[in-house]
């Protein structure tokens, strides 16, 4: 996922770690240098669908923008959800 707007500096990166944690959702988040915010996420489907439709609402201080969602091919498997 990338996401744009006021997403720096309102708790977004905590907000998806709570997320993640909550629907047992693994992978990461980071903030990009130019202002989004990127997010690496896998897990059950259906909890992976609910994660996704909570990143499109954010923090209460965020603002969305953009969502871009893109599948991609894990390279690598994840065993908990971090913030980079």
């Amino acid at each position: 996922m990338l996401i744009s707007g006021r997403v720096q500096g309102v708790g977004f990166r905590y907000f998806t770690q709570y997320k993640a944690n909550e629907y047992q959702i693994f992978g990461w988040s980071r903030n990009t240098p130019d202002g989004k915010v990127e997010i690496e996420a896998s897990g059950d489907t259906e909890n992976l669908e609910t994660f996704i439709d909570w990143m499109k609402i954010g923090p209460t201080r965020a603002v969305i923008k953009t969502f871009t969602v893109s599948d991609i091919f894990p390279t690598r498997l994840f065993t908990n959800f971090t913030i980079r």
